[in-house]
């Protein structure tokens, strides 16, 4: 990744970082990004906690509408990628959010 590539993440993860409500959250991403690109974030999250909960394919395909490329990216992730939808499962799961 190129630094200024680099520079400009690391801004947007302390953008994130630094909200403290979901009303902020809630704000920012109406603001940052369009409906779609929201809906699909919670989506593969929401698609993350399925797969985790050992959902099937079919099952989180008619629970979400998400394709199977989606499901399958995601499961991969979760499986091999590095370890984000894990921490944030389990966060959710400490905090009863789930």
């Amino acid at each position: 990744m190129h630094k200024l590539d680099k520079e400009r993440m690391n801004l947007l993860y302390k953008a994130v970082l630094s909200l403290k409500t979901e009303e902020e959250c809630a704000a920012f991403f109406e603001d940052a990004c369009t409906i779609q690109e929201t809906e699909l974030i919670a989506q593969r999250i929401e698609v993350a906690c399925l797969l985790n909960q050992g959902k099937s394919y079919v099952e989180i395909n008619k629970a979400t509408g998400a394709s199977t490329a989606t499901i399958c990216r995601v499961s991969r992730c979760l499986n091999y990628g590095n370890g984000g939808y894990k921490t944030v499962i389990d966060r959710l799961e400490d905090q009863n959010e789930l």
